[in-house]
């Protein structure tokens, strides 16, 4: 048919990777990873230190300073862990950490590095507890202007590398909040 308008896919050049580091995250990152895969897309593993409740309750501030290192090590090993895996199978990767509100901060790094596709998980809360708790995945997929693939849980890849292996080395180079 001449002149018809068919949809042709569009091909995914960066891919964002949201992780929060916890056994669930998994699959999130496995099946981000198999997509940059078949399409040649960079990754951007991204982990963000939520600092809201921080501020909205008094706490001694050495408290405060451990609490932070915490979730900065943990962090770092959640994105280095991506990086790992992605480089594992060819793929590029570059981990970053920001810090801020987890959904504002998925979105507009996003946003900044016209990143083609968000893939992030979802744990499967419904009801008076996502009411109350609040879903990151739910407002990136309402806010975003690209397309966002919601990982469940439950969805397991076959064959993919795991974190945790000794000889695995990543990157010590984390990019931050600045490359923007």
């Amino acid at each position: 048919m001449e002149g018809s308008s068919e949809l042709r896919p569009k091909p995914q050049r960066r891919i964002l990777i949201a992780t929060d580091g916890s056994k669930a995250a998994e699959s999130v990152v496995d099946f981000g990873i198999e997509i940059a895969r078949c399409s040649g897309a960079k990754v951007y593993a991204v982990y963000v230190i939520d600092i809201s409740f921080f501020d909205s309750v008094l706490m001694d501030e050495s408290w405060v300073k451990n609490a932070y290192e915490q979730f900065e090590r943990v962090g770092r090993d959640a994105i280095c862990c991506v990086e790992g895996n992605a480089k594992a199978v060819g793929v590029e990767a570059t981990p970053i950490l920001l810090k801020g509100n987890t959904a504002e901060k998925i979105l507009d790094f996003s946003e900044n590095q016209k990143v083609d596709m968000i893939v992030i998980g979802s744990t499967g809360k419904s009801g008076a507890e996502r009411f109350m708790l609040g879903s990151v995945s739910e407002k990136v997929v309402r806010n975003s202007k690209i397309p966002v693939l919601v990982v469940r849980e439950r969805f397991k890849p076959e064959s993919f590398v795991r974190c945790g292996q000794e000889d695995k080395k990543v990157s010590a180079n984390i990019a931050s909040e600045e490359m923007q």
